[in-house]
């Protein structure tokens, strides 16, 4: 039997081989496309509006900051938390390798939209998924700006916010909390023609009372109305003391809320600092729980290693202060603290798809926000 029969004589592959061969390779090319070079988000809350808005859809780049080796190698592919349209975990933490970062092009720098793993904070356990619920690699993806980089040192007055004593230029689609004054009442459709939110109103001696959340350019038109008698912003001062807004490092040394907060100098590799009670109470949760030291703990008001306490400290990976543009409805570093920098995922770079879920189905498609980079 000559070669040429050899070969024509196989055997094909049947229908079900080929299907399973080519979803196999969509699934590695897949994988491997989303872990080193792009891979796509979606928008669920509002805490960057109006930058970015709720169902926007976009790609994060992770050749920016340099793409992360796996850490939790037992997983479903193309998951993250749970198992699609189930509450059963992806994964199993049986095997966690070391985390390192593939060389990348820029650093983050003041202003990046960023994608990152939401650390979590020692001083405030939540439900959101954090350092005590995931492994590192699968917590909460949270977007927000970064405000502050490593060394920075970052403050806020009165909303004011200050990076190494010059401000920070607020960006275009913030928005801020207000109250405006007004001698009739408002039409709603102006609010929805100038992306003003309600949050509700009320009236006191013939005069009516408006509480929205509002960009800047949004409120100067406002103001050009001519009903619009004044407009308040809602400010918290200086040691306010509302529990609720209460902000990190949740210490009564600081007595810190979301408006008034700082100097905070941002962790950088190797920098050191002496662990009097101010830097004790800044920074313990990273000694303990985020910068890589196993046998680490804080009682007492002290700061132990391996058992023996410790009056000086040096950081040993980069630090940020992430911020959303929607200020008042964002949890963010003012809450909970500072970014590990292996917690970094990539810089959100362009939205290349944006729904309205309230809008008819005509106008479903945010038509001018496709393919729109992102700034």
């Amino acid at each position: 039997m000559t070669a040429t029969k050899e070969t024509a004589e196989k055997k094909k592959k049947s229908p079900l081989r080929e299907w399973f061969d080519s979803v196999l390779f969509a699934v590695v090319a897949a994988t491997l496309i989303r872990w080193l070079f792009l891979e796509a988000y979606t928008i669920p809350t509002g805490s960057m509006e109006k930058s970015l808005l709720i169902n926007d859809f976009l790609f994060v780049s992770k050749v920016h900051y340099g793409s992360r080796t796996p850490k939790t190698i037992l997983q479903m592919p193309l998951t993250h938390q749970k198992i699609w349209f189930t509450e059963i975990p992806s994964y199993l933490d049986w095997i966690q390798l070391p985390n390192y970062r593939l060389p990348g092009f820029t650093s983050v720098k003041n202003g990046d939209v960023v994608v990152f793993n939401y650390p979590g904070c020692p001083e405030r356990p939540d439900e959101f998924g954090g350092y005590d619920k995931y492994p590192l690699d699968l917590r909460t993806n949270l977007i927000k700006r970064c405000i502050g980089i490593p060394g920075d040192v970052v403050e806020s007055k009165e909303t004011v916010i200050t990076v190494n004593g010059k401000v920070f230029p607020d960006p275009e689609f913030m928005q801020k909390w207000y109250r405006i004054e007004s001698n009739t009442n408002i039409n709603p459709n102006l609010f929805k023609k100038l992306g003003v939110t309600d949050r509700g109103s009320a009236t006191q001696d013939g005069k009516y009372y408006y509480d929205i959340t509002a960009t800047k350019g949004a409120l100067e038109k406002l103001k050009g109305e001519d009903f619009v008698k004044n407009v308040y912003p809602d400010i918290l001062k200086a040691n306010d003391s509302l529990t609720v807004y209460k902000s990190f490092p949740y210490n009564n040394r600081f007595n810190w809320n979301r408006d008034n907060f700082g100097p905070l100098t941002v962790p950088k590799k190797g920098m050191k600092i002496q662990l009097d009670e101010k830097n004790t109470a800044l920074y313990k949760g990273i000694i303990t729980t985020f910068d890589h030291n196993d046998k680490a703990e804080y009682k007492d008001g002290k700061i132990y290693l391996d058992g023996k306490q410790i009056t000086e400290y040096t950081f040993k990976q980069n630090y940020y202060f992430m911020m959303g543009d929607n200020r008042y409805d964002s949890d963010d570093s003012r809450y909970w603290g500072f970014v590990p920098e292996d917690h970094l995922v990539g810089k959100a770079v362009f939205i290349w798809m944006s729904i309205d879920a309230d809008a008819n189905f005509f106008n479903k498609l945010r038509w001018k926000r496709l393919f729109s980079l992102i700034r």
